[in-house]
């Protein structure tokens, strides 16, 4: 793992994001960089919170076992959710007239999805702190930014693109989680709860 690229990645894209994204388009990195040094990461800590807050302060009668359930749901979920919402940006932009490239919409929202991630590290370990994820709207800047500078969308194109994408999103994660949820809780009941 390139710990510069990983610390300096998120730095430049949470401070001064308009230069971050002109960076990321000069450099033009494959994608397999930017999972391996970045997000795959971000995934792993995001885990370990959800661990260990399920861990320390949730789960107070159940086994261990459910805690490193909650962290492998929490990996998969975000996980999941980048992969599809990154294919349907893919499949938006190509009647915007923006063309249907995978990687520039994989690198929009891995990237615009950070400060997400980022209060997720807060609030899985502090339930009470669930109201840090609001700062994660963030990330709406961040994608704007980034498809003025990736995708160059004329001005009536930027709008329609950003909302299709929130709904995306937001409707991805809840029914991830959703189907996550059942299935973990019941994989658990059936094999751990005597």
């Amino acid at each position: 793992m390139d710990y510069k690229f990983f610390l300096q990645g998120i730095a430049n894209i949470i401070f001064n994001p308009v230069k971050a994204w002109e960076t990321i388009d000069s450099e033009n990195k494959p994608n397999r960089v930017l999972r391996r040094n970045l997000f795959i990461p971000l995934l792993i800590l995001v885990s370990i919170a959800s661990f260990l807050g399920s861990l320390i302060f949730a789960n107070t009668e159940l086994s261990a076992v459910y805690s490193i359930f909650v962290g492998i749901k929490c990996f998969v979920l975000l996980y999941l959710t980048v992969y599809f919402t990154a294919y349907i940006l893919k499949e938006i932009t190509h009647p915007l007239d923006l063309g249907r490239d995978f990687n520039i919409s994989f690198r929009l929202i891995v990237y615009s999805i950070i400060p997400f991630i980022l209060c997720e590290l807060l609030s899985r370990v502090f339930e009470s702190l669930l109201f840090v994820d609001v700062i994660g709207l963030y990330g709406l800047y961040i994608f704007w930014t980034g498809a003025e500078k990736l995708l160059n969308p004329a001005q009536h194109k930027k709008l329609p693109m950003l909302i299709a994408t929130t709904i995306s999103i937001i409707s991805i994660y809840t029914v991830l989680s959703y189907v996550l949820n059942m299935l973990t809780n019941k994989i658990f009941n059936a094999y751990f709860i005597k």
